[in-house]
């Protein structure tokens, strides 16, 4: 179990003080750091509203003194077989702001939005704590917190280069928290971050929260910061080693793209939409060296039990970040990559679920798990009528499907 830890600095607070769970393991010189995610709010009425609702998510006041570490923080080798022996901390998400945030309680907002400098000054107090003997840090992060390691993690590379520590290399693990800051299927009122396009929400909340952002981003985009929130417009400026893990259908991004997934069957429109979606994607990670993009809907994977479980033409995410880190210990020593160890993974198929290692769908509506063929139909795909015009098997067209033929 990773131990609940209270920062000493009394000035990193979210709306009480702050705090990161740890797990040590005094053997290791590698060190893993995880930055939730959740969301996030972009106005006073709406930060009230997520207040009431998801304290947690506000505050620090309700946490539990201890958290069990999954997937990637799990310290089982057979659930965490490249990482488990790690140094693990994880970072709750309090400040509602991805990460970005270094701006005091004022009058106006009535909150603090410290994301940024919380995660600087949970960086410097576990130098006391082992980390200042690190070989590898390796900052990780889901959903909003995959959007925060793209912004934080030359921060902290820098942070410790200042410090004097520059024999500590330091990386970035970004998991579903590559958004696209395209059009919406249909426009809605700008009511909270669910209902309201990307680039509205993203524009009013760097703003309110003070947002900090890549330096070198942010010379490339004056005047529209906001850019450096989206992915593909910060990846270019980030000197840190970055690897990404995206799903190509990612249900945040459709929910904020106004794409129903629950209820009747999708009709015609969101099925090009849905698809359009699996082709920007793939444009936009195309020049990414090192990632893992599964053709499957689903978000967030690396703190789940199944992630070992999830493959990309024929080799699983903790493979491929084991494929990578050997890459950058090779590059370093001027040796060449290791044959037979990809580390530029993206599934080729078009459809949500095209990949038979996806994991399970359940109907959002229900709760019901659905097989591939139930949830292609709900997709407006009738499998069976199709096998039977084909004069096959609806197993073996499924295994067409899968394969993109």
């Amino acid at each position: 179990d990773l131990t609940i830890t209270r920062l000493k600095c009394s000035r990193v607070i979210c709306l009480f003080v702050s705090l990161y769970y740890l797990k040590e393991s005094r053997g290791s010189r590698r060190w893993l750091i995880f930055l939730e995610g959740g969301w996030y709010c972009f106005n006073k009425e709406n930060c009230d509203s997520r207040y009431e609702t998801m304290r947690r998510l506000m505050s620090s006041s309700k946490w539990t003194q201890t958290k069990t570490g999954t997937g990637i923080l799990s310290p089982l080798p057979e659930e965490n077989p490249h990482w488990w022996n790690a140094n693990m901390v994880f970072i709750p998400y309090c400040s509602s702001d991805v990460w970005s945030g270094a701006t005091a309680k004022t009058e106006q907002s009535g909150y603090a939005f410290m994301g940024s400098l919380i995660i600087q000054e949970v960086v410097k107090d576990l130098l006391n704590k082992g980390l200042d003997n690190a070989k590898v840090l390796l900052l990780a992060g889901s959903s909003a917190g995959g959007t925060g390691v793209l912004l934080n993690v030359d921060r902290v590379a820098e942070l410790l280069e200042g410090l004097g520590y520059t024999g500590i290399h330091v990386r970035g693990l970004s998991d579903s928290g590559w958004f696209l800051d395209n059009k919406q299927y249909h426009c809605t009122d700008c009511v909270d971050a669910v209902s309201c396009a990307p680039t509205e929400t993203i524009k009013r909340g760097i703003k309110y929260w003070g947002g900090v952002v890549p330096e070198r981003c942010r010379q490339t985009h004056e005047g529209e910061e906001w850019n450096c929130f989206f992915g593909y417009r910060v990846f270019p400026s980030i000197k840190s080693p970055v690897f990404v893990v995206q799903w190509l259908f990612d249900e945040a991004q459709l929910t904020v793209d106004n794409i129903q997934l629950t209820g009747q069957p999708v009709q015609e429109g969101q099925w090009r939409y849905i698809q359009n979606l699996g082709i920007e994607l793939r444009n936009t990670l195309k020049d990414v060296p090192a990632m893992f993009a599964p053709a499957c809907l689903s978000h967030e994977v690396i703190t789940r039990n199944y992630w070992i479980d999830v493959q990309v033409k024929g080799t699983s995410l903790p493979r491929a970040l084991h494929c990578w880190d050997r890459s950058l210990h090779d590059n370093r020593n001027n040796k060449a990559p290791p044959k037979g160890c990809p580390v530029h993974l993206i599934d080729s198929c078009p459809w949500p679920h095209c990949n038979p290692t996806c994991p399970t769908i359940r109907d959002q509506f229900t709760g019901q798990e659905m097989n591939v063929i139930q949830f292609l139909m709900h997709m407006g795909f009738d499998v069976q009528k199709m096998a039977q015009q084909q004069g096959m098997d609806p197993s073996k067209l499924l295994g067409m499907l899968s394969s993109g033929s």
